[in-house]
C-alpha cells in the first residue's frame, strides 16, 4: 500500500498546507518564490507518481483513489488563495471559478458513476485542460516573486481563461456521458 507513487502522491496532499501557509495573506517576492519551487515540485511528483505506477506496475487502488483527490485539492487550494489575496480578480475571477466548480462537478460524477461501474476515462482534451491549468497557475504563483515582470501575470490570466475554456468542453463532455447513465 505505501509504494513510492502512492508516497509521492500523498506528499503532494501533506504539501498543500505549507503551500497555502506560503500564499498565505501579503506574502512577500521570497514567499511566492518558495510557493512556486514547491508547486512546481509537486507538480513533479504527479508526474512521476503516475510514471512510476505504470512502469513498475505498481498502479494500485489506493493510488488511483488518491491521485485525483491531491490533484483536486492541490489547484482548488491555489485558485483559492490566489482569489483570497486578490491575485486573481475582477472578471478573472470567474475563470477560476468555472475551473473549482468542474472539478466538483466532475468528482461528483465520477463517484455516481463508479456506482454503477461505470468508468469515465480521461480524454486527451481534459489532459491540455490540466497542462493549462498548472500552467496558469504556476505562473500566477511566479508572478508574485517577479512583480518587475508584468508579462507573467498576463500569461497566468491568459492561460487561466484557456483552461476554463477547456473545462467547459471537457466537463460537458464528462456530463453527456453521465447522462446517459441516469434515470
Amino acid at each position: 500500500m505505501l509504494t513510492l507513487p502512492n508516497i509521492l502522491t500523498l506528499s503532494r496532499i501533506f504539501a498543500v498546507p505549507l503551500l497555502v501557509f506560503l500564499l498565505w495573506p501579503n506574502p512577500k517576492p521570497f514567499d511566492y518564490l518558495l510557493a512556486f519551487a514547491l508547486y512546481c515540485l509537486m507538480g513533479i511528483t504527479d508526474y512521476f507518481d503516475g510514471y512510476l505506477a505504470r512502469a513498475k506496475g505498481a498502479v494500485s487502488r489506493l493510488g488511483v483513489f488518491l491521485d485525483p483527490i491531491a490533484d483536486k485539492v492541490m489547484v482548488a487550494s491555489v485558485v483559492v488563495m490566489l482569489i483570497f489575496i486578490d491575485d486573481i480578480r475582477g472578471y478573472h475571477m470567474i475563470a477560476a471559478l468555472i475551473i473549482l466548480l468542474r472539478e466538483i462537478m466532475v468528482s461528483g460524477l465520477r463517484e455516481f458513476l463508479a456506482g454503477l461501474s461505470v468508468s469515465v476515462p480521461v480524454s486527451q482534451l481534459a489532459k491540455w485542460k490540466t497542462t493549462f491549468q498548472l500552467v496558469s497557475l504556476g505562473a500566477l504563483i511566479f508572478a508574485g516573486a517577479v512583480p518587475q515582470w508584468p508579462w507573467v501575470m498576463s500569461v497566468g490570466l491568459l492561460t487561466l481563461w484557456g483552461a476554463a475554456i477547456l473545462t467547459l468542453v471537457t466537463g460537458w463532455d464528462y456530463l453527456r456521458v453521465g447522462l446517459k447513465h441516469m434515470d
